[in-house]
């Protein structure tokens, strides 16, 4: 295999769709129908907003079903302790020592995905303790995040190396087609598409079409 290139062995890349802030629980759950029927979507990242146990709980039961029913994973995005509860099928931990402390009460029935990795080193210990997948490129707390070259470069590195999926964070469409030439197992799609003024389906059926190789060198 040449450097930097991604292993030809690999499966075609998949969509792994991240909402918004789920306040409007029947407005996100019209959204998520329109786009799981429009592409093949691996997961979706269900971001909660800041309330109480029991309210958090009650969004996940009500979208869980929706999402499961078309073949998706639903991973909430921190909140580990609710996963269960809630019916989701993993957790999103953003940051390595949230990883580290809570890896062992998710596996091996939920998934742990592994976000925040701002090294090559943490990635690793991400690897190393179980992490179902890692993430490159989501935006941080300030909403910034690496240029698209540094996230492809990191993929690339992954891709060669480990055998555990990697997501890259695409932050438009014009990230899809270079996030999947380096080697991502999945690529994320965040609010650009849920903006898209032609609707969430049309939006997601164009990201799904840019993951092909065809697409990705036109």
């Amino acid at each position: 295999m040449t450097p930097g290139q991604p292993d030809p062995q690999r499966p075609q890349p998949r969509l792994y769709l991240v909402t918004p802030v789920a306040a409007d629980i029947a407005s996100l759950k019209l959204d998520l129908l329109a786009a799981l029927d429009s592409a093949d979507i691996a997961a979706v990242l269900l971001r909660l907003p800041d309330e109480d146990d029991r309210s958090l709980i009650n969004r996940v039961k009500a979208l869980a079903p929706t999402v499961q029913r078309a073949g998706a994973a639903l991973i909430l995005e921190g909140h580990p302790a609710i996963v269960a509860r809630g019916g989701a099928d993993g957790a999103h931990l953003r940051s390595i020592t949230e990883f580290e402390e809570v890896v062992n009460a998710l596996k091996p029935d939920r998934i742990a995905g592994a976000g925040g990795l701002s090294t090559r080193h943490d990635a690793m210990i991400a690897a190393e303790g179980g992490a179902d997948y890692v993430m490159f490129g989501e935006p941080n707390g300030a909403d910034e995040r690496p240029v698209l070259q540094a996230i492809a470069e990191r993929v690339s590195w992954w891709a060669e190396v480990f055998e555990a999926p990697c997501v890259a964070y695409a932050g438009s469409f014009d990230d899809i087609a270079p996030l999947a030439e380096a080697g991502a197992d999945f690529v994320a799609l965040g609010d650009f598409i849920f903006a898209d003024p032609r609707g969430i389906a049309i939006a997601v059926a164009d990201a799904a079409s840019r993951l092909t190789s065809k697409a990705a060198v036109t």
